[in-house]
């Protein structure tokens, strides 16, 4: 059996980078809070406190391991999709914050072997059939490759939410995948 390849986003797709990046914020700077809302693209230095950095922002020590887990499904489905087809991780990351994305997925998803883990920030570059991601920019340039898409929807990539298949939850996600590889969506 050909197994395809589904390639599977971290932050704020399998677990909840912004919202914890936020909460930080927020405490350092409670003269400026910040929402998801807020946030409806990746450049955040026009709303964020003019003290605060991108380094600041994604760089405190430790913030990725203690990410929240995306819902209660998450762990089920990606067992269940990664059960019927080769499944790869692939996050974009910072050298520092390796290690800490590798013992968040050792934690709560330890099935994944390390030659399943990949750091990229275009990820249109790997090869894949199917990818699962909140970023527009991964959205975009996957379909333009001709690859599967589905969509976390979140406030910053709105703007292009009609133009994918979006799923709000991981709830039946490996049946969806299911469903749009073998061309019956």
């Amino acid at each position: 059996m050909d197994r395809k390849i589904v390639a599977i986003d971290m932050d704020d797709t399998l677990c909840h980078l912004l919202p914890r990046a936020i909460h930080y914020h927020n405490a350092l700077y409670p003269d400026l809070l910040l929402s998801m809302e807020q946030i409806v693209n990746f450049d955040m230095s026009r709303i964020w406190h003019h003290e605060c950095s991108e380094e600041i922002f994604f760089g405190r020590p430790g913030l990725y391991e203690e990410l929240e887990i995306f819902d209660e499904y998450t762990i089920g489905e990606v067992e269940k999709i990664h059960a019927k087809h080769d499944l790869i991780i692939v996050t974009a990351a910072r050298p520092s914050s390796v290690p800490e994305k590798w013992r968040w997925l050792q934690q709560h998803l330890p099935f994944i072997t390390y030659d399943n883990f990949f750091v990229a920030k275009r990820k249109y570059l790997l090869e894949f059939d199917l990818l699962i991601d909140d970023g527009p920019h991964n959205l975009l340039a996957a379909r333009d490759a001709g690859k599967q898409t589905i969509g976390i929807p979140r406030p910053w990539n709105q703007p292009i939410q009609s133009e994918f298949v979006m799923k709000d939850s991981w709830q039946g996600m490996s049946e969806l995948v299911d469903e749009i590889l073998n061309g019956n969506s």
